[in-house]
């Protein structure tokens, strides 16, 4: 439980490390092409690392930076997910 608490600690600094070098673009993207929502902004990076992995060099220093992407980028998709339904049920969660 320690390592995946190492872990998932690393994926948040990361996360935050990110968020502070380019800005919220997940919740506020500048939308110069794309208008897709968050949620599907976020599904088609997940899909993009997800093909990394799949296709990628396994044991490289990459090939960790890129599940530590894909775990974020799951969080921020379910951190959305959660927020959209409390703001629609009068967060009653």
């Amino acid at each position: 439980m320690r390592r995946a608490r190492t872990f998932l600690a690393e994926v948040a600094a990361t996360l935050i490390e990110k968020n502070a070098a380019y800005g919220d673009s997940v919740g506020r993207p500048l939308r110069i092409f794309s208008r897709a929502s968050a949620d599907e902004q976020l599904r088609v990076r997940i899909d993009d690392k997800l093909s990394r992995i799949a296709r990628g060099v396994r044991g490289t220093s990459d090939d960790e930076d890129t599940l530590l992407d894909l775990v974020g980028y799951l969080a921020l998709l379910a951190v959305a997910r959660r927020s959209r339904r409390r703001s629609t049920d009068g967060g009653l969660r």
